[in-house]
């Protein structure tokens, strides 16, 4: 029985892995979500509550094993406040950018400078082959 966690990314559709596979490519090192679901898990996919030094599978939106990540560090951060490591780690080429995609991924809530993310930083401990489904 592994005593990992798991977790996967926003994608826009079932056969959208790309977030996944920038992880798997060292491009994408923190992810960050809403404070009021980071510690909520998310059914087969995701058990939320992840904290420095958990192993992590990463899951595809298919529920596909990708590889695993350790959590090096949690943080608390503010919406109107993007630090350099968050943006940079998340892909972005500034804060503007971070909360600009944020903003249109999550139009189910009202983010504003206020609101508070917990932000994920992580390194790619294995790649794993792709199942077929």
């Amino acid at each position: 029985m592994s005593t990992r966690k798991r977790l996967t990314f926003w994608s826009a559709d079932a056969d959208d892995d790309s977030l996944v596979r920038a992880v798997l490519a060292g491009r994408k090192t923190v992810t960050a979500d809403l404070v009021e679901d980071y510690y909520r898990g998310y059914g087969a996919l995701g058990d939320g509550g992840y904290a420095a030094g958990d192993l992590i599978d990463i899951l595809d939106p298919r529920g596909r094993r990708r590889g695993t990540i350790r959590a090096t560090k949690v943080e608390v951060i503010r919406f109107g406040a993007i630090p350099e490591a968050v943006w940079r780690g998340e892909g972005f080429d500034g804060a503007r950018a971070f909360q600009e995609c944020h903003v249109a991924c999550m139009p189910q809530y009202t983010l504003h400078d206020d609101v508070e993310f917990v932000a994920l930083h992580f390194e790619l401990i294995e790649v794993a082959p792709v199942e077929p489904m």
